[in-house]
């Protein structure tokens, strides 16, 4: 093919094109790793069933383990959603103990409640929710996960 026919109607050549794309493209890469400070894993939980709840639990213990086995230190946040805002009830949940433990033997675990899914269920109920001990409120659960997914971090549903 001849180097007109190459040329698009703009007058880029398409070699052109795809060495220019290729530098921004490595550019963004190496520019999006220097971004990232940390390494974390966001677990969402938007189920009140007990072992959805447990298993958010056991899940945050166990990469503690095994980041802490390899010399890492790896930030978990766990978020709770929709009917999964019950893991963090003061009033509702089985699993204060658990939480309480974990939180004292992990200390770079957060517990996230959805503030929009707690005004729904409090005025749904006429009450007010009370959280568990260092749990704090994020606007919107869904969009704390994808905040720290863009952010590099890992995600898992529980």
């Amino acid at each position: 093919m001849s180097a007109v026919a190459m040329t698009l109607a703009n007058g880029w050549s398409r070699r052109g094109l795809l060495a220019g794309t290729a530098i921004f493209t490595a550019g963004g890469t190496a520019a999006a790793k220097e971004d990232r400070l940390v390494d974390g894993v966001v677990i969402l939980i938007d189920s009140n069933e007990p072992y959805v709840m447990g298993h958010a639990i056991s899940y945050s213990a166990n990469l503690s383990k095994h980041f802490d086995d390899k010399g890492m230190r790896l930030l978990i946040e766990v978020v709770a959603n929709g009917k999964g805002i019950d893991v963090f009830r003061a009033d509702k949940t089985p699993l204060v103990e658990p939480l309480a433990t974990l939180r004292q033997s992990v200390p770079n675990l957060t517990y996230s409640m959805c503030a929009s899914s707690k005004a729904i269920a409090e005025a749904r109920e006429q009450i007010f929710i009370p959280l568990i001990a260092g749990a704090s409120l994020v606007p919107f659960g869904i969009g704390r996960v994808v905040d720290l997914q863009l952010k590099g971090w890992a995600y898992i549903h529980a």
